[in-house]
């Protein structure tokens, strides 16, 4: 296993990180396998464990707690907040008032006094960046948070958000959490330039771009029971994949052509898009989420793969530096561009 200085703070990572955004009720509901995927990550060298308060009402982080218990120590921590959490209209958000009460949810599901990356799920248009920064600086400061980080962020609120701190002596953050696939390069414009100016850590999800990277779906062919096509048929975690939707046509056709590749390099697709996204000099850790341990298995017989200059110039050529095949890969809509900020 590799390991990568994340960010700025002095911490080194394992270049693979484990998402349990499969834990619970929205993967798998085998507690006991769940926690089996956490032991042999750890002893397979991955030191960092993401989450999330809202991945499965909250689930996943009681699972990682339980899975962690004796272990906390060895691992470098990661939960989010923001997302919207059960009913009630402040109950999501980054306001000062959300931030403090969902992290003392997320402390007592981890069994934990503290986490080691703090991260905004997404940017909270309504909330002013210094009130957010506030709350997370004091929280730094209870010891409750080690670093804070974010996810979804543009180059431009990235920015803002070092300049805030910088004004008003705030908690800066240490680290971005942004989708990245072989399909979606869209960070290449100019997120990952702004990480690596403010020296951000950086944790990329998707890399299979919600499985589509697996080989396992076709046009036109229905998705097998199980996969994430099946599970979330209807939403948007579904559409991204659905192989009867229309524009998902190019994507097919391009992942046609990287199967083609990966097959000339002695490759499996999957492994070569995860090794693409190691690829980039601002990627600190990509962020794999296994539903199963045979998942986690086969992911990590190619942690330590890294791709020949040949192999990603050919890459390139598929689909370009920058491109983005699919806005849905976005994982979500920028509120600037709803249609009550678009229209007098």
């Amino acid at each position: 296993m590799e390991y990568r200085n994340f960010g700025r703070t002095g911490i080194k990572v394992s270049s693979i990180t484990l998402g349990t955004g499969a834990f619970g009720s929205w993967g798998n509901t085998d507690e006991e396998e769940c926690k089996r995927i956490v032991e042999e990550s750890i002893a397979a060298g991955i030191n960092f464990i993401d989450t999330a308060d809202v991945y499965a009402g909250g689930v996943s982080e009681e699972i990682v707690g339980k899975a962690l218990k004796s272990r906390r120590e060895e691992i470098v921590l990661g939960t989010k907040v923001g997302m919207q959490m059960g009913n009630g209209i402040n109950r999501r958000g980054n306001s000062k008032r959300w931030i403090k009460n969902a992290l003392e949810d997320s402390l007592r599901r981890l069994q934990t006094d503290y986490v080691d990356v703090y991260q905004l799920h997404r940017p909270d248009l309504d909330t002013d960046i210094e009130e957010t920064l506030g709350i997370l600086t004091d929280l730094v400061k209870e010891g409750k948070i080690r670093y804070i980080g974010t996810s979804g962020f543009q180059a431009w609120q990235l920015t803002e958000s070092q300049w805030a701190s910088e004004r008003w002596k705030l908690e800066r953050f240490a680290s971005e959490q942004p989708p990245y696939s072989i399909l979606n390069r869209s960070i290449e414009l100019d997120v990952l330039a702004a990480a690596q100016k403010y020296g951000l850590g950086v944790l990329v999800w998707s890399p299979l771009s919600g499985g589509l990277l697996t080989g396992k779906y076709s046009v036109g062919q229905t998705a097998e029971a199980g996969s994430r096509a099946e599970r979330f048929k209807g939403n948007v975690l579904g559409n991204v994949v659905d192989p009867h939707r229309p524009e998902n046509r190019v994507k097919f056709e391009k992942i046609h052509l990287l199967q083609d590749l990966a097959n000339e390099a002695g490759l499996t697709l999957a492994h070569m898009a995860v090794a693409f996204t190691q690829a980039h000099p601002a990627v600190t850790s990509t962020i794999i989420g296994p539903r199963t341990r045979g998942q986690l298995q086969e992911s990590l017989k190619g942690i330590e793969l890294r791709l020949s200059t040949d192999v990603l110039d050919a890459i390139d050529k598929i689909v370009a530096p920058g491109q983005t095949l699919d806005d849905m890969e976005r994982a979500w809509e920028p509120g600037w561009l709803a249609v009550a900020n678009r229209r007098r």
